[in-house]
């Protein structure tokens, strides 16, 4: 049974301060926070970038967006002790029963616990194998490093008592949101019952990356060998940087034009997916979409994989993996794979799944 101070608790934040994916991946674990607690409100605390997630997920009332100086990767926030203090007096305001921070394996819950203790919320639960003190009220040793997010999302949970109900992710997309992608479809001439392939050439770091040139060899010959349209997909910053893509009539762009609900319902709508390990692979992986991913070695597969979705993880070996870097100091040798592989792998998976390349050919909507 669950302790009765959660079985108590109203006003929970949860704390999860990382990418798009990483929020994606905590979707299980809000699914049964929100289960187990029905009548709490939850509020979500994100970064600028996760929290372009929280539309689409289940049981989160609130989100507080925040850039955080623990997460300040690039070293650019300035010294501003203020600024915490003005973190400090929100948190506080809102009288938190209780707080759950999610880390992934090389991060401490220690600052955001104690931005929490001094806000003087009661119940604060983290996963740390260095010990806090009283920092946190429950210390949680984690799992193993290699295990995967979601598993160890769940886990912290399920040290408070939680008894997960299922692992698998789970997204929400509204009509509204479905009409809105669906009409950015209509605007490349794609309806919604017309099958069509995601191409997302993105990552949040260059490291992550497949070679651009080789992603427009990708989507030229999958355009011409499945008859499917190519529709591409990323963010504003990187419209420049996928202009080599976009090199005949059956490949089209939507870059910089979704919001991530719509991008999501646009995902949904799908036969396949071609992506980096991003955003767009958890998105995918959530709906359960075929995908092929260029999977580069700064992380361990085991860790961020997808194991929903029908999946063919590329990568080849180095002895410099998992880096965990942003960006790769020789040739980025795990992603050497040539474009001709991709696409086999590609079409494998549309015929395994769809069998959408015989039909397609069989219709040629696009000669």
């Amino acid at each position: 049974m669950l302790p009765i101070e959660w079985q108590n608790a109203r006003r929970i934040l949860v704390i999860r301060l990382d990418n798009i994916g990483d929020v994606v991946m905590l979707s299980p674990a809000l699914r049964i926070l929100h289960s187990h607690l029905p009548n709490a409100s939850i509020t979500l605390m994100a970064s600028p970038a996760g929290s372009q997630v929280a539309p689409l997920l289940p049981g989160v009332d609130r989100v507080i967006v925040q850039r955080v100086v623990w997460q300040d990767a690039s070293w650019v926030m300035p010294l501003a002790p203020a600024r915490e203090e003005s973190l400090i007096a929100k948190i506080e305001a809102e009288n938190f029963d209780a707080a759950l921070i999610f880390t992934s394996f090389s991060q401490s819950p220690y600052p955001p616990a104690y931005i929490c203790y001094l806000a003087g919320i009661p119940l604060r639960i983290g996963q740390s194998k260095e010990f806090g003190g009283s920092v946190l009220s429950q210390w949680v040793k984690p799992l193993p490093d290699g295990c995967h997010q979601v598993d160890r999302n769940l886990f912290l949970l399920e040290s408070a008592g939680f008894i997960p109900e299922g692992r698998h992710l789970e997204l929400a997309v509204t009509e509204e949101m479905q009409k809105n992608g669906d009409r950015l479809l209509l605007n490349v001439d794609l309806t919604p019952n017309q099958p069509f392939i995601i191409l997302a050439p993105g990552a949040s770091c260059a490291a992550r990356r497949y070679d651009i040139q080789r992603f427009a060899t990708v989507a030229s010959m999958l355009a011409a060998e499945s008859k499917l349209k190519v529709v591409v997909v990323g963010s504003d910053r990187e419209t420049d940087l996928f202009k080599p893509i976009l090199n005949n009539r059956n490949i089209v762009s939507l870059v910089g034009k979704t919001s991530i609900p719509e991008l999501a319902a646009i995902v949904k709508r799908s036969s396949l997916v071609i992506a980096n390990n991003s955003g767009t692979m958890h998105i995918a992986d959530a709906f359960l979409k075929p995908m092929v991913v260029l999977y580069s070695g700064t992380e361990l597969e085991s860790q961020w994989q997808p194991r929903n979705a029908p999946t063919k993880l590329l990568r080849r070996f180095t002895e410099c993996s998992p880096c965990y870097g942003f960006e790769c100091p020789y040739q980025m040798e795990c992603l050497d794979i040539s474009p001709d592989e991709v696409v086999r792998e590609a079409v494998k998976l549309l015929e395994e799944s769809f069998g959408m390349v015989r039909y397609a050919i069989a219709n040629a909507p696009y000669e």
